[in-house]
């Protein structure tokens, strides 16, 4: 009922925001051939941008030509814009052959074909057009008495260099992590598939931000309809500004209120090149790190990009163990509040006598104790990471062992909670998905209140209604426990441990690829016939 009446609040709100948004939906604005004029236009449309550059200039001709040179000194390298195209025009014209002159008709042509350098040039007739190339970092050029101005993309300023993801460390694997502009992020997905079949489409997201929205997938393996469900999916979100992929995230998700993560991201490329030659689909969004991942599994959230550079025993050791901590994140503080106060007769005898001697003093009830370490803990996990990294790992340690010492031997709380509480913090650290660790945490504190009123029965209760409710979960019409709800035996190869390399003949079967094979048969290893030289 409750969730009903939100959504068509949410609803309405949205309704009437498109209708906005399409009312003041800009029409295109010809540029004029009289140079003043265009002049007077674009300045007036840039007017207090003290970042945006006038440069007036005339081209050596006969007669001389007068042009100017718009563009944002924050947005480009201006060394490099001076020499390649300033310098190419006002140098380069007296070398041109005595048989080609520069008149008002063909000055377009002969700079874009003869004098500028640059890699990348684009013409256009419209101002709006015009006004998001300078904004993306062109140096646009009008020149008086042509229609069309040029735009000349010469290459911006240093971003952040190529580093190791801070939030998916690896002992084996690569070290190169994506960074915030696109274009570098799609360069480290090229180097991992050199194939023509890669390939990107890009969009625009956000009325004032315009950020750009890059869609990779490899044509042939990627099921067509999961490519136009993503693109459609993009190209209805109607927003002023979208800061990075967050806002994106939950406006393409299937679900509005889930808090499971229905879209997994990560910030490294191996990862994405991975997913892709399974047939998913990746979405790479400018000014952000964290690229998105369709459609995704809550299996594919428990599993590491090293399981897939160790040894396959090791990588299914590590992953059996991840599952197990798992479930001790999810179930221990539960289980033990359900067991101590419900179900004392399940304990032996000798630990229930050390637990009574324990508790006998202590004031608060034991699901009381247990919530209040857990609440101090979350306060501790955001305390360090809001903090500076050095700062914030003392702030761990030493609330970890100090605070929780003093609770102790001041008789606020027992051992039992504290070691509890402790064995659940280290086991959630092994969830390598930030957003599923979270939900887990969340999860956590509902399972808790669930033993505190009804003991394992509520514990038992609140497990099938997670669990009736991820079977009903879809992950872009992938069902979100696939392949072990519904059964898919061939894909259990790489669950809750990971097949050898030779073993993994075909891709992953929920995300419908065209080509389900990926490699051919008998590529395992094989040891010399005997007696052979």
């Amino acid at each position: 009922m409750l969730k009903s009446l939100f959504k068509k609040v949410l609803g309405f709100s949205a309704e009437k925001g498109l209708k906005q948004a399409d009312q003041k939906s800009p029409q295109k604005q010809p540029l004029s051939n009289s140079l003043d004029q265009n002049t007077a236009e674009l300045e007036k449309k840039f007017e207090l941008c003290a970042d945006i550059v006038f440069r007036k200039f005339t081209i050596n001709c006969e007669p001389p030509i007068n042009a100017v040179a718009v563009f944002a000194d924050t947005m480009i390298d201006e060394k490099i814009g001076s020499k390649t195209i300033l310098g190419a025009i006002l140098q380069e014209t007296t070398s041109l052959p005595v048989d080609v002159k520069i008149t008002k008709s063909n000055a377009i042509e002969i700079l874009k074909s003869r004098l500028l350098t640059t890699m990348s040039i684009k013409e256009t007739s419209d101002l709006l057009e015009f006004e998001d190339f300078v904004l993306q970092g062109g140096v646009a050029i009008v020149i008086d008495g042509s229609l069309t101005a040029l735009i000349c993309f010469v290459g911006g300023l240093q971003g952040r260099a190529i580093d190791e993801p801070i939030t998916e460390p690896v002992v084996r694997g690569p070290r190169d992590g994506f960074v915030e502009d696109y274009k570098t992020n799609i360069s480290l997905i090229r180097r991992r598939i050199k194939s023509t079949r890669l390939k990107v489409e890009l969009l625009q997201v956000g009325e004032l931000s315009k950020t750009t929205v890059a869609i990779c997938y490899i044509k042939g393996i990627v099921h067509d309809l999961l490519i136009e469900e993503v693109k459609t999916r993009i190209s209805r979100i109607k927003i002023d500004v979208a800061m990075g992929s967050g806002p994106i995230e939950e406006m393409i998700a299937d679900e509005p209120f889930s808090i499971f993560p229905l879209i997994e991201y990560t910030e490294r490329p191996d990862k994405v090149a991975g997913s892709l030659a399974e047939g998913r689909v990746a979405i790479i969004v400018d000014n952000t790190p964290m690229t998105l991942i369709v459609p995704t599994t809550f299996v594919s959230l428990v599993q590491a990009s090293e399981d897939y550079y160790n040894h396959f025993i090791f990588a299914s050791f590590v992953r059996s163990i991840r599952f197990v901590a798992l479930n001790i994140a999810l179930l221990l503080p539960a289980v033990t509040v359900a067991i101590m106060s419900f179900h004392q007769e399940i304990i032996p005898d000798k630990l229930l006598g050390i637990i009574i001697s324990n508790r006998k003093e202590l004031p608060l009830p034991i699901w009381a104790e247990v919530l209040v370490m857990e609440m101090f803990f979350e306060i501790l996990r955001e305390a360090g990471v809001r903090l500076p990294r050095t700062i914030g790992q003392s702030v761990s340690i030493v609330g970890g062992l100090v605070i929780g010492q003093a609770t102790i031997e001041a008789g606020f709380v027992g051992y039992i909670p504290v070691i509890v509480v402790a064995l659940t913090a280290v086991a959630s650290f092994a969830i390598p998905n930030y957003g599923a660790g979270t939900t887990i945490r969340i999860l956590r504190f509902g399972l808790i209140i669930s033993a505190t009123l009804m003991g394992l029965v509520g514990v038992m209760l609140s497990l099938m209604l997670i669990l009736f409710y991820l079977c009903g979960l879809r992950s872009f019409g992938v069902p979100y426990l696939s392949p072990i709800a519904p059964l898919i035996p061939g894909d259990l190869k790489d669950t809750f441990f990971r097949a050898p390399w030779w073993a993994m003949l075909t891709r992953p079967r929920f995300t419908g690829a065209k080509e389900p094979s990926r490699m051919d048969t008998n590529q395992g290893p094989t040891k010399p016939s005997k007696g052979k030289e």
